[in-house]
Order: structure tokens, then sequence, then C-alpha cells
């Protein structure tokens, strides 16, 4: 290979941010980061514990010290640092419902002191999608609400907060997923908005997420019919929208090209070439962990482009420029505190009703499947009640009918958890039909509060998180001996 060749493929590498298999970096991906691999992206199966993670992140840094090293630590639902038991901090949707911004900047900073001294040097979120439809499969808890201007506080709060470590942040899922009733994991979502509406409502936090000062910004794989036919990953429309009217400068990164609205549609190494060509700036790859000849693919197609005249070379050398500013090693922040997340939590709860139990209740734990970029990840409120209030009962479940629990609960109270019940038929036709067999009843849901399902007391936590479950347990442990009525918060 001529000296040449070898730079471009060099070039052509540096905007490749793949996940891999293992908890330890392989031999291949050493020398390939040594060689010039942008960087690569954490998942949870990468993942044991925050001591392992700084000896993997150290080793990365040792082949190359400018490496790019992300992860989706959103908080809430989607962590990777505690896929294993479940975030110590509440989702976006949580900290909406608090409405404090300057907790949220709180829990965010803490958040990034922790990312910081794991060697972590950009983090997938905040995620700036608003909740525009209860159909939404794929956003949900985790966004900040469905208000622009409130959304917007938070999410510009939580970018600052997370970047005082020196970790930058990366506001998501540009121009806003959360009208679409499409998981772009699975297929390409088409959202009928016209660019006017698209100002008023989606672009919102991302406006703010920019004045805030993001470093990074993702791009959904969803198609704005007034941009044409090709979702914004790839559109050089939705890149002009984010670079001139909202004055972003820094590093575009794309939503990973193996989910489906790319890969089965353009194809993922077409998809590549395409989201380069159209101004994005570092290629997210590898939800399905990829090998070196993975890597090998997607740098071919790289360089057939370059040299074919379909991709300038200088754009691929922006790119790069773009993608090696957030492979800033991190300022080693300290001052992740362990218990602001389940005071946030705490806030969050919100109560409707009569929340008394006489006794010890039935928990019935409603199992429905958790979504792709939630992955599986512990949940359920039966441990910590049972932890919580000695004689509690619990049983997780995909299917029950409302007589067969009546006869479990034998007169006990039972305290039904669901996770957007609104969107599993199943589940909500449970909640409802327990609620007409006139059982004393409470309905715990972690997702999007969706409709009253007619039972006596509600609760809802605004997310699933580990601290949210602690903290909705504690309300329901302490309204035993202490009745709590009306809508406190």
């Amino acid at each position: 290979m001529s000296t040449v060749d070898g730079s471009l493929r060099r070039l052509a590498a540096s905007v490749l941010l793949p996940g891999f298999e293992g908890t330890t970096a392989p031999d291949w991906l050493l020398r390939r980061v040594g060689d010039g691999l942008g960087g690569v992206v954490l998942f949870g199966r990468n993942v044991v514990n925050d001591e392992q993670v700084t000896a993997l992140t150290a080793s990365l840094r040792a082949a190359r010290p400018g490496v790019v090293i992300g992860i989706d630590e959103e908080g809430g639902d989607v962590t990777r640092l505690d896929a294993g038991r479940g975030s110590d901090v509440p989702g976006s949707h949580a900290l909406g419902a608090a409405d404090d911004v300057d907790l949220t900047r709180a829990v965010a900073a803490a958040m990034g002191a922790r990312l910081s001294a794991c060697g972590i040097t950009v983090d997938l979120a905040p995620s700036a999608d608003l909740n525009l439809t209860l159909d939404d499969p794929v956003i949900g808890v985790r966004a900040f609400g469905s208000n622009p201007t409130a959304a917007a506080r938070h999410v510009a709060a939580f970018v600052e907060g997370l970047q005082s470590s020196g970790v930058a942040a990366c506001a998501k899922h540009f121009p806003g997923h959360g009208a679409s009733a499409v998981d772009s994991h699975l297929a390409l979502p088409v959202l009928p908005r016209t660019e006017d509406e698209l100002r008023a409502v989606e672009l919102v936090p991302f406006q703010a997420a920019v004045h805030a000062g993001v470093r990074s910004v993702m791009t959904g794989h969803l198609v704005v019919t007034a941009w044409g036919e090709q979702p914004a990953t790839l559109n050089p429309r939705a890149v002009q929208v984010l670079r001139e009217e909202l004055g972003f400068t820094g590093a575009i990164i794309t939503d990973a090209l193996d989910m489906r609205a790319v890969a089965g549609t353009t194809g993922m190494a077409d998809g590549a070439v395409r989201a380069i060509a159209a101004g994005v700036d570092a290629l997210c790859v590898g939800g399905e962990p990829l090998d070196e000849a993975g890597v090998d693919w997607l740098v071919d197609a790289l360089v057939e482009a370059v040299v074919s005249g379909e991709l300038p070379e200088s754009r691929l050398v922006e790119a790069a420029a773009r993608m090696a500013a957030l492979g800033v090693s991190p300022v080693g922040a300290t001052g992740h505190d362990h218990s602001l997340g389940l005071h946030a939590a705490r806030l969050a709860i919100q109560v409707r009703g009569d929340l008394r139990l006489p006794d010890a209740p039935l928990v019935l734990d409603l199992m429905v499947p958790p979504t792709i970029a939630v992955g599986d990840v512990p949940w359920g409120l039966g441990p910590y009640l049972t932890e919580l209030l000695p004689g509690t009962t619990v049983l997780a479940t995909r299917s029950i009918t409302p007589e067969e629990v009546e006869a479990i609960a034998a007169g006990r109270p039972v305290v039904v958890v669901t996770r957007d019940a609104h969107r599993h038929a199943w589940a909500r036709e449970l909640v409802t039909g327990l609620a007409r067999i006139g059982l004393d009843l409470v309905h715990v849901e972690t997702g999007v509060p969706g409709p009253d399902l007619g039972t006596r007391a509600r609760i809802d936590t605004h997310g699933g998180s580990r601290v949210s479950l602690r903290a909705a347990a504690e309300r329901i442990a302490g309204a035993v001996a202490s009745p709590v009525s009306g809508g406190t918060k």
C-alpha cells in the first residue's frame, strides 16, 4: 500500500466510533486505535464496574492519548455504567417532573464527575427530544417532557452540568424523535412536519443546547418530509439547519448506523459515506459489536468514495478534525454524589388519589419487553418494597388474569406496577380489570404517565431507574403507617 493510500485509510478510520465485544480491549482494537481509529462507544456488554471501565479506557488511551471514548449514559432507564443493577440517578423525565433546573444541573455534574473518573470523553446525552405522542415507542421517559420551553431549560442545564467535568455532552436525536410512532432501531420513521413546526417545537431544546455550548449533537434516523426523502443522518439540509440556523460548530455524530432505519434501507457502508458527505463528522456503529473486518469494511467504503470522487477528501479532513476535538481527556473531576440521585427521584414522585395500605401488599410487576435503547436492565418495584416492608409478596409476570390475582392476593391490597401501560394492551387491560372487580388497588406507572386506569391510588415515578423504584417503594411503605392522600408531589 502506498503512503498516500495509508494516509487516506488512516483518515477514513479517524471518523469511526465502533462498538466492540468484551470487557477488555481486544488486541486488534488497541492496534487500530494506535493506528488512528477515531474512537469507540461503550455498551453494557463492555461494563462490569467503574474500576474495570477505568482500566479499559486507560488501555485505550495508552494506545493513543487522543482516542474518543463515548458511552450512552443518560441516567434513568438508559444506563450503561449501571446496566447490571439499574441507574443511581433518575432519567430526564423524572428531572423534568421535579422541574428544578439547578437540580438537573447538579445531577448532570455528578454524572459527569463519575464519567470523567472512568475516563469517558463524550457522553451521548442528553435526549433533547420531546414527548409529543404517547404512541412513541423509543423516547418516552428519556425526554424531559412535552413543553419545548420547559424541556429546553433542562437540556441546557444538563449540558452545562455534564460539561463542567470536561466530558462532552451530545444532544440527541436531531431534529427530534418525539413525534414519531416508529422505533428507528427497527424501521425508518417519517415525520410529516413543516420547517416552521420544527422551529416552533422540536428545535427549541436543540437551540438551547447549542446556546449552552454543547460540544456534539447526534442526528436521528428519521425523515422530515419538508427536507426530502433522506433521513436527517444522511441529509445535507438537516446539517445545514443545525449549522446555519442553530449556529452549531461542534461535532455531529450519527445515531448507530446499524439500526434498521439506515442499515435496512440505504445499507450501513453506503450510509457511512452519505452521512459524511452530508456534513456529519463521526460515525457511530456497533450496537451489534464490530470486529476488525467490520472496521475495514467501513474504511474501504470511505476510501473508495474519496478515490471515485463521490466524497471530497476535504470533507473527510474536516470531519476528522471535529471528531478529534472530542478526544480531549476529561479533567478528572471529583464530586460524584451518590445520594443526589435518590433525592432527585423522590422529588419526581407524583401521587394521586388515596394512598393508604392496611398491611403489606401483593406487588405485581408486569414485565413488558424493554426497548432496544434501554436493554436488559433490572426493573421492578417488588425487590425494593420487600426490603422496606416485611410481609410484602412479589409476583413478576407476563401473563395473568384478574381472577388469578384476586385469588393470590387473598384480601390483601395489590400494587400493580407498569411501564408505559398505555402502549401495552394486556397490561392496561389487566389494571382496568383489577379495578373493576374492586380490589384494594394502587397503580405505579414507571413510564410516561398515561390515562388514569380507575385505581384508588396512582403513583407516577417518571422512570424505571433503581432510585425511582426505590423512591416509590418508600412512599408505599410509608403509607402503611402514615396515610397519604391527595395530589402530592
